[in-house]
């Protein structure tokens, strides 16, 4: 009886692990871990990889998707909606958020909102209509909805926020590949590239890759003066001003002579 109950008890110590060790598992990488920011620098595109691993040889899933992430840093972000008040476009109301996203870009085998349940796409942040903003707020619910609108729509028009219906190709049921493109103008900072493994709804495997952007050469001295000396920095800004006004209306009278 007791060598019964300690093998009950056994089996159920171990079943998590024996689930876990059946469960398929991701292989994934980047095309580049580091991006250098320099005066040149005109966008990059970045290629997500890897492998489905299926444990004891088990054959792929037909069933099986895969979605992509490239999400980069949180930061907070002041909504201001401007109104034309006798000719003149003031600001009106404002709605603060305390938690951004600065870069949001979503591929995907398939239109995401036909591979995943709705609570799933909550709980993973699967698709820009899924993001959890954070507005600081805490009014009226139809005033935040309509500045998250117009906040995403600023971001889709920045090229900040972006998603890609089969931007993910999946070749022999086992390994996949995507591309997601950078902007310009992106902001620097430690970004995430994550990917999961979806079937039937939900999400069965997931991994992440840091990617770091940074500014190199004059644009990171540029960027560490105007933070660390930010008076010395506009002094020389001002003054620098002045003097490419002065050349430059020097060089006009000389040309009227």
């Amino acid at each position: 009886m007791k060598q019964t109950r300690r093998r009950r008890l056994l089996i159920f110590l171990l079943a998590p692990l024996l689930v876990a060790a059946e469960s398929p598992r991701l292989v994934p990488d980047v095309s580049q871990r580091k991006i250098e920011i320099i005066y040149s620098f005109t966008g990059a595109e970045l290629l997500l990889f890897g492998a489905i691993l299926y444990p004891g040889g088990r054959a792929p899933s037909d069933d099986a998707q895969i979605a992509v992430v490239v999400k980069g840093p949180q930061e907070p972000v002041l909504i201001r909606e401007k109104r034309k008040i006798a000719g003149m476009w003031i600001n009106a109301d404002s709605a603060d958020f305390r938690s951004v996203p600065s870069f949001y870009a979503l591929a995907s085998s398939k239109p995401i909102a036909g591979i995943v349940d709705p609570r799933t796409a909550v709980i993973y942040e699967l698709g820009i209509d899924n993001l959890q903003l954070s507005p600081a707020s805490g009014g009226d619910p139809a005033e935040d909805r309509r500045f998250e609108a117009g906040l995403i729509d600023l971001k889709r028009r920045g090229g900040y926020y972006s998603e890609t219906d089969r931007g993910v190709e999946i070749s022999e049921g086992v390994l996949y590949r995507a591309r997601i493109a950078i902007p310009a103008r992106v902001p620097v900072g430690s970004y995430t590239a994550e990917t999961f493994l979806i079937e039937k709804g939900r999400v069965i495997a997931a991994a992440t890759r840091k990617i770091e952007i940074h500014k190199s050469g004059m644009e990171a001295f540029v960027a560490r003066a105007a933070e660390r000396h930010s008076f010395l920095y506009g002094l020389t800004a001002v003054l620098l001003s002045l003097m490419l006004g002065w050349a430059a209306s020097a060089a006009f009278r000389r040309l009227r002579e």
